[in-house]
């Protein structure tokens, strides 16, 4: 097989080379930010500026000429014979702020990029189409993806190389120059003012792998009995990677070096088997995993809520950027186990969760915002973490005591060396213990001083909020709110997930019920909906409502909840091989077009579908969902077996439909 490495070589190996080791040149960001920042008087504005979306809006005023997707971009490309240059990322996205200051403010820069390409900013939880196709690419060279995702492409959008952050300047590391931005740009474009014949012949192969690779289903499909066997197998391999110390999971060859993730897909397939037999492993990986992040620094133990990730194995020091979705997920989750558990420390989480949420991430409409930044001061995680001296300055000696004998921290730094993130050392039942007090009592002796530090932090410069009003993730936060409203019987949670609802289905809903993907609002303008919904929108937010609906028992979440699939199944079936397209059939035809079927952060869109077919299968007894069920579960059979644990979300589908046939009358 002919591999795709364009010519010349150089500029791919340059390219992964700072995939490789772009994170050890980060230490210089802050200042080199600083010295290339513009006059504030002097300010440029691009097209961005007419946009809704809080992250594109933050580029609005680079000096580079940005314009957002659209055919206007690819036509000037076009007439003026250059390529594009396609940049994607996110507001909460750190080092997408990084190449931000770096690059995109910087003059010499942005004149280099405006002279030779045509330049596109996309936010990719506007555009995840985009997105799922670009870094699709960008895994078709070899690489592994990251954000920002750097494309150049031709004026078609088919896409030649690319990579994740770049600085501006050439840098010399551990002796060994590695080409900055400018110098990839000036390859780039060389490669394309005299080798175009080649540069086509890249594309053209690169789209063809790209299209390959989001066909999603392989052959002999049929071939793959869809039985329990199928999720027997995929907990022996999360048993693989399952890190019995410290919860989670990873790499046990590698000890779990490196980022560890929540993957909520994980767990809940593991509440579903560890209901289905509390004596089987499940029930171990589900809780380790859950009582360890909530003793950890990815949770928020003044202002509730999880961070984005750990950034390694102890969950001590997170990624601190705060998602919806992470926070949505987790709270059905911990909800969830908590039925069976009854583990205070999972209602509490769950309380203080959604504290947050209503906080700080509801609009007044009752929509859920997307995401919180992990930057403030321009320091990653400074809104959340202490020096000694702020701590000694903020609480008297015995409530210092006490904060560092609960949270462990004993002066010690853990962060960066010179900041402190509070974490539980142990459990706060076995703290209280060993002070001889009730847990209740422990608690009530730290609100004051927690109160204190959460309010001081208030005062803080606070990360960027992006306040749009995703539909797929709303889906999700509903869930969780309903799953939580349920459990502790709880009619505000229950009130708050239905005024979600309604807001979405009133709003975010067109004459002919198809669902739009986001709600916001460009400056000085009121809010308004736009985007055709992607199938996650419609997946999530049914799941959505049949949790609403399993609360609650009106029957109006489930007619609403029909009503969304039915429009999905019109719009987004594969009626050839089965499955469902992440795209509608009238959407922007891109040159591909993929399927979601792999759980990441978020379960597979078509995951979820299946899921969902089973659970109104289950209500209504209406055999057109069965068969809907029965035929996603067929279609996707290969995919689990042979990549078992990236179908996690799948395999819940499964196993809840093989247990309903069990409990289904005989005919």
């Amino acid at each position: 097989m002919e591999r795709l490495i364009p010519h010349p070589a150089k500029l791919l190996r340059c390219g992964l080379l700072f995939l490789l080791l772009g994170w050890l040149v980060a230490p210089a960001a802050g200042q080199e930010a600083k010295e290339k920042e513009k006059d504030p008087k002097k300010k440029s504005t691009n097209l961005l500026a007419k946009e809704s979306s809080p992250y594109l809006l933050q580029h609005a005023h680079n000096p580079v000429n940005w314009h957002p997707w659209g055919e206007a971009a690819f036509a000037k490309a076009k007439k003026e014979g250059k390529l594009v240059f396609l940049s994607i990322g996110y507001s909460s996205c750190h080092w997408c702020h990084v190449m931000e200051k770096e690059s995109f403010s910087n003059e010499a820069v942005a004149k280099l990029m405006n002279e030779w390409f045509v330049c596109i900013k996309v936010d990719r939880e506007e555009r995840p189409d985009v997105d799922q196709i670009y870094m699709t690419a960008l895994n078709a060279l070899g690489q592994r993806g990251g954000w920002p995702l750097s494309m150049w492409m031709t004026a078609e959008g088919k896409p030649i190389i690319g990579g994740t952050y770049w600085p501006p300047e050439d840098k010399e590391i551990e002796g060994e120059k590695v080409n900055g931005f400018k110098t990839i740009m000036k390859l780039v474009n060389d490669f394309h003012k005299n080798q175009p014949k080649d540069i086509e012949a890249q594309a053209e192969k690169l789209a063809t792998a790209t299209t390959q690779a989001l066909a999603g289903l392989g052959r002999g499909i049929n071939l793959t009995k869809v039985d329990r066997d199928l999720v027997k197998d995929t907990l022996s391999g999360m048993q693989e990677e399952f890190d019995k110390t410290h919860g989670g999971f990873g790499s046990a060859a590698r000890m779990f070096k490196g980022t560890k993730f929540p993957t909520p897909p994980y767990l809940m397939l593991l509440l579903h088997e560890a209901g289905r037999d509390p004596k089987s492993s499940a029930n171990e990986m589900l809780t380790v995993t859950l009582d360890h992040m909530a003793r950890g620094g990815i949770y928020d133990h003044l202002g509730g809520g999880f961070h984005r990730y750990s950034t390694e194995r102890t969950w001590t020091v997170p990624h601190f950027e705060k998602m919806l979705y992470d926070n949505a997920q987790l709270v059905e989750v911990y909800s969830k186990a908590f039925q069976t558990a009854k583990n205070p420390v999972y209602r509490r989480v769950v309380a203080e969760t959604l504290d947050f949420i209503q906080r700080e991430m509801t609009d007044k409409s009752g929509g859920f915002y997307s995401a919180l930044d992990a930057d403030s001061e321009e320091e990653e995680g400074r809104f959340y973490v202490w020096t000694p001296k702020e701590l000694a300055a903020a609480l008297s000696k015995e409530e210092l005591a006490l904060i560092e004998q609960v949270y462990g921290n004993d002066g010690n730094l853990n962060f960066e060396e010179k900041y402190i993130i509070l974490r539980l050392r142990k459990p706060l039942a076995e703290v209280a213990k060993d002070m001889k007090l009730s847990e209740e009592d422990l608690e009530k002796r730290l609100a004051p001083a927690r109160k204190k530090l959460f309010d001081i932090r208030a005062k803080r410069e606070r990360p960027f909020l992006d306040t749009k009003v995703l539909t797929a993730w709303n889906g999700q936060m509903i869930a969780g709110y309903a799953a939580a409203g349920q459990v502790f019987e709880n009619k505000g949670y229950l009130e708050q997930a239905s005024k979600a609802a309604n807001f979405i289905l009133q709003t975010m809903r067109t004459k002919e019920g198809r669902l739009l993907r986001s709600y916001g609002a460009r400056p000085g303008e009121k809010g308004e909906a736009k985007l055709n919904g992607y199938l996650d929108d419609y997946a999530f937010l049914v799941h959505g409502l049949l949790n609403l609906h399993d609360a609650t028992k009106d029957q109006k979440w489930l007619d609403e909840a029909k009503a969304v699939t039915d429009k999905m199944v019109e719009h987004f079936q594969d009626k050839d091989r089965g499955g469902f397209f992440y795209t509608s059939h009238d959407h922007e035809k891109l040159f591909a077009r993929g399927k979601d079927q792999y759980d990441g952060a978020q379960p597979g869109a078509n995951s979820v579908a299946a899921k969902n077919f089973v659970r109104l299968w289950q209500k209504t007894g209406d055999d057109k969902y069965r068969a809907q069920a029965e035929k996603s579960l067929k279609n996707f059979a290969l995919s689990m077996k042979t990549s078992p644990t990236g179908m996690t979300t799948m395999t819940e589908a499964l196993s809840l439909y093989l247990t309903a046939l069990e409990k289904a009358p005989k005919k």
